[in-house]
């Protein structure tokens, strides 16, 4: 081989081996797009505010419970995936941020149920506190993740997701699942777009034949 040749042997084998371990968060962020979109989408179109609810409450709340359960199956795959094959700190900060997930968010479950024990909250007001405080933690994670890894794009989404958890509670109910769906999941919708092009312009430089 020439040199041109091996260059291009060495870009090919390194995007291959980039996408065999699904570097880009592109379809990890599209499968939560998808969540949110149609979860709280069909929770919106099924509260009782509506003349002609779409579906009862009850299946709306079943089709968000298994959508967020794939989600997050197809989320410990995707992390145990990237993580394979690779060793040292990175590793090590990897599964912390992973971690990071489970222990915040199970610490808001034991939050907020403690406050609609305590204070006897009226069903709008419990839905409110759910929506904005997990789209407030949402948010400050993301605004973590990209700080750590120093990807401007991550930062800014978490900073929209932080805003969204705010206009969730100032719309009211059921106006919070509609901001949930759009803005929520158009937010993850963007951001794996931005994420699918960005990779697609980063592919391997081919270098010229001489």
């Amino acid at each position: 081989m020439s040199a041109a040749e091996s260059l291009n042997l060495i870009a090919r084998q390194n995007e291959r081996t980039r996408r065999e371990l699904g570097a880009s968060p592109a379809r990890l962020l599209g499968v939560w797009a998808f969540t949110w979109l149609v979860g709280w989408g069909l929770v919106y179109l099924a509260d009782d505010s509506h003349a002609r609810p779409l579906m009862p409450g009850w299946v709306a709340g079943i089709v968000v419970a298994v959508l967020f359960v794939a989600a997050i199956a197809y989320s410990a795959y995707y992390g145990g995936r990237i993580s394979r094959g690779i060793r040292g700190p990175s590793r090590r900060t990897g599964a912390m941020y992973g971690w990071s997930w489970m222990i915040s968010f199970a610490a808001l479950s034991l939050i907020n149920v403690r406050v609609m024990k305590a204070g006897e909250l009226d069903p709008h007001t419990i839905s409110l506190l759910w929506s904005g405080t997990s789209l407030l933690l949402t948010g400050v994670l993301y605004l973590a993740g990209g700080m750590l890894w120093q990807d401007k794009l991550q930062y800014g989404f978490g900073a929209w997701i932080v805003v969204c958890g705010g206009a969730s509670v100032l719309v009211g109910v059921p106006g919070n699942f509609l901001v949930l769906s759009l803005a929520g999941g158009g937010g993850f919708l963007v951001a794996s777009v931005v994420y699918f092009i960005r990779e697609r312009r980063s592919g391997p430089t081919r270098v010229a034949d001489r």
